[in-house]
């Protein structure tokens, strides 16, 4: 564990405490939390970096990493570190840029146990494996937050439009989703065993972003998180928001979304990508076999935007191959969604920034 002070001593509030240690007002902390050792007694560490603002205020998560393979959020949470704004948040802001070590190392979605640790929350201290990491992250991250943003991507040779899922009905969230920013939020269910479930038991209101595809970096899905994370930062007042700082466009929300599956077997032709707009009866894709003897169209059922979609070529029947949102007007939802690419494109917080 190692601690830095960010400002001079002087009246502080309450140390924070994580695992048992505690970390001073105006510190910094890295604290590394054991899990387990893998077959050959390698340790697996629960990481965490803790920034315990001097002054008084909200307590945030930002993870990533709850499936090993979604790397894009690691890369968000590097950056916004990077930061020095960061540094001045008021109350406490927790990092865990990997929440699922083992499935990082693997490259894998998934724990040693096959199982998906996103729907083994709350855990059980002696459970299984994916339930005794559930139930420590939640012990000694989530329960001592009032918010938190989960960071996600698509599963592997599947890709998602950058997007916030969340429960909209609840104010304080949807304020949340609206702050951050992303060019569509979407009301999701909440799933049993899921972190979102699981944190909202323990009061914990939370964001979920997906973006990009597993084991792929894209940068755009990047400079949305990071921009999006500093935004909920700033509604929540734990950062300051820049005087000359714009209004941003508002996101579109969408109520109700479906998968578009394969009717076949085939080789796909896709006709429609990420973030494009499709109406009722449009062909999105053709898929036929390897003579082109027989074909069969996928078809939109309904009017909405594409905020997902299987990448790989090679489908069988019933494959999900598009995610559609369902908008009420599609020529303003696609001129919101250019919009938002040119503004995120043009923010100053990335000048000079590297690109991936």
């Amino acid at each position: 564990m190692s601690v830095r002070k960010t400002r001079k001593q002087g009246q502080e509030r309450d140390a924070f405490t994580v695992n048992g240690t505690s970390i001073a007002a105006g510190s910094i902390a890295t604290i590394r939390i054991p899990i387990s050792y893998l077959p050959d007694h390698t340790q697996i560490q629960l990481t965490t970096r803790i920034i315990h603002g001097r002054t008084e205020g909200p307590t945030l998560f930002v993870s990533a990493a709850v499936h090993g393979d979604e790397i894009i959020g690691v890369e968000v949470i590097r950056r916004l570190l990077k930061l020095k704004k960061i540094r001045k948040v008021k109350g406490t802001l927790i990092f865990v840029p990997i929440v699922n070590a083992y499935g990082f190392v693997s490259q894998s979605r998934y724990l040693p146990d096959r199982r998906d640790l996103n729907r083994s929350f709350p855990g059980r201290q002696n459970g299984s494996l994916a339930g005794q990491l559930a139930h420590k992250f939640m012990t000694e991250v989530v329960s001592k937050c009032d918010y938190g943003i989960d960071l996600h991507t698509g599963a592997i040779h599947r890709a998602n439009m950058p997007q916030i899922r969340a429960d909209l009905d609840n104010e304080k969230v949807a304020a949340m989703a609206k702050a951050f920013g992303a060019s569509i939020m979407l009301n999701a269910n909440l799933r049993d065993g899921s972190l979102r479930a699981a944190a909202r038991e323990v009061g914990c209101n939370i964001l979920l972003y997906e973006a990009g595809e597993a084991l792929r970096f894209d940068e755009q899905s990047i400079r949305v998180g990071v921009r999006g994370v500093i935004g909920v930062l700033e509604h929540l007042g734990m950062l300051s928001t820049p005087r000359n700082a714009g209004k941003k466009i508002d996101p579109i929300r969408s109520n109700s979304s479906h998968w578009l599956r394969a009717p076949i077997g085939g080789l796909m032709r896709a006709k429609k990508g990420l973030g494009e707009m499709v109406e009722q009866g449009e062909v999105l894709a053709e898929i036929s076999d390897p003579l082109g003897e027989v074909q069969t169209d996928v078809v939109a059922k309904s009017p909405g935007v594409i905020i997902g979609r299987s990448n790989l070529p090679l489908v069988n029947r019933g494959d999900a191959l598009f995610h559609v949102a369902e908008v009420k007007d599609t020529l303003d939802a696609e001129e919101m969604i250019d919009a938002h690419e040119e503004e995120v494109d043009e923010d100053p917080l990335f000048d000079g920034m590297s690109i991936v």
